[in-house]
């Protein structure tokens, strides 16, 4: 028997980590380093600040390596990287990693740095996770929670828990499987978060089950 489904949110609390760079090595040799949660921010910061803009804007790495250090054609590449694809930040990581090391074995002349007070801080993300009132057993108790709750939570069980808690899919889609909704399931597995806002996504998921739920 399906279990219900708990609606939860989070809180983010942004944290500094002590590491700069100035320079595309530095920056292939932090990324190396900072821990998956960085990876995380610096990929969806924008999204989570700014989640009426679509599409959203490029990674925090393709931002600072085009406006700071001025490499346009690294830019295009690094905000080239297709973050749907990925379900672990470890491949996440690897896929920017190796966008860098490329530029770096085939470059030509001295490394270039940023100017003084643009460099790159890597920063992290703690979230907290909590608990709303809402819960689901249903299709048609899902699709009314999923127009009131907040986007909080829809970022959380949709963005965090796919790829931050590397879940291997979202939220939704998992409980919708144990629901014995695989066609639903997979539709909504399918829909791609990083090319809509937040309130379009809630509008995407309420229309594909109401497809399933009779009004």
């Amino acid at each position: 028997m399906a279990k219900n489904l708990h609606f939860m949110t989070r809180l983010n609390l942004v944290e500094l980590l002590g590491r700069q760079a100035r320079n595309v090595p530095e920056l292939a040799a932090g990324l190396r380093e900072v821990p998956g949660s960085s990876v995380y921010y610096h990929t969806h910061r924008f999204l989570q600040q700014h989640h009426y803009l679509s599409p959203e804007p490029p990674n925090d790495f393709a931002f600072w390596v085009t406006n700071a250090l001025g490499h346009d054609a690294l830019g295009e590449r690094l905000a080239s990287v297709d973050i749907v694809r990925f379900r672990s930040l470890g491949s996440l990581r690897s896929a920017f990693l190796d966008i860098l090391n490329q530029a770096l074995a085939g470059r030509r002349g001295p490394v270039c740095d940023c100017q003084p007070g643009e460099e790159f801080h890597f920063m992290s993300c703690r979230t907290f996770i909590l608990p709303t009132p809402y819960e689901a057993w249903s299709l048609a108790e899902f699709r009314e929670i999923v127009r009131k709750i907040s986007i909080d939570s829809i970022y959380f069980h949709v963005f965090e828990a796919r790829l931050h808690l590397e879940r291997g899919d979202n939220d939704f889609s998992d409980w919708l499987e144990e629901l014995g909704e695989t066609k639903l399931a997979r539709e909504i597995s399918r829909l791609d978060p990083y090319n809509c806002t937040l309130e379009g996504l809630r509008r995407l998921i309420v229309q594909k089950v109401s497809e399933h739920v009779p009004d």
